[in-house]
């Protein structure tokens, strides 16, 4: 395992573990096919095995690790194509959750509850700066919206499709993807994930389809693609 420098430490718990080896992943610092142990893992992280074995778990539900016989954990073989794909797929079956429940007209507790991610989304932001702490909150809430919109539509055959994708690596809206070597430019990037989220809302409230489709549908890829169009803050 390569040394670990500042910017991937995380926090002492399991979601600032995961994000940590996320990126770590994303960008080639363990290879297809290595084994990822608890130990040496929890060592050069400076935490403790419990956040370890928790992220582990996550990341091989995310479909980043996979079991590899008597050898534990390895790190999974995947191509940029594979990402891309996975994610336009995410995109396809979020869209077409967007645009049911716009159709159909959401209930009272699928609005308050996204009404309540974006207060989260604003207080995340009203903190100007990205800490640990505030990437913990937008993962979970970020979470939260997703889920708020697919399980609004009441349609088991769309979130198991979701279910389904997200298996593959760095599919789900879950996999938040941070770099910590420019958190400046990550504040930006969630900025306009935040404007996103706002938007989709909005076309939900006016019952526009067609638009909360779209929305959803660019939305997915602000993880992917974004963070590369956007210009670095002096």
């Amino acid at each position: 395992m390569d040394p670990i420098e500042s910017q991937d430490l995380p926090a002492s718990g399991a979601l600032g573990v995961v994000a940590a080896l996320r990126q770590m992943i994303m960008a080639g610092r363990f290879a297809a096919g290595e084994r990822l142990a608890e130990i040496p893992v929890a060592e050069a992280l400076g935490v403790s095995r419990t956040p370890v074995r928790l992220a582990f778990r996550t990341l091989e539900q995310e479909g980043l690790l996979q079991k590899a016989g008597k050898r534990g954990l390895v790190v999974r073989a995947f191509s940029e194509a594979d990402v891309r794909c996975a994610v336009e797929v995410r995109g396809v079956l979020e869209g077409l959750a967007a645009r049911r429940l716009a159709e159909a007209g959401w209930d009272a507790a699928t609005r308050d509850e996204l009404q309540a991610c974006l207060a989260e989304g604003d207080a995340v932001l009203a903190v100007g700066t990205l800490g640990q702490a505030e990437i913990d909150r937008w993962a979970q809430l970020n979470q939260r919206f997703h889920r708020a919109i697919v399980l609004g539509t009441g349609s088991r055959v769309i979130a198991d499709a979701i279910a389904r994708n997200n298996h593959l690596p760095f599919a789900s809206a879950d996999s938040i993807v941070i770099d910590r070597g420019d958190l400046a430019r990550e504040f930006e990037k969630i900025r306009l994930a935040q404007m996103h989220h706002r938007l989709i809302v909005d076309a939900l409230a006016q019952g526009e389809s067609a638009r909360a489709e779209a929305l959803m549908r660019e939305h997915a890829w602000v993880g992917l693609r974004y963070a590369r169009l956007i210009p670095s803050p002096s």
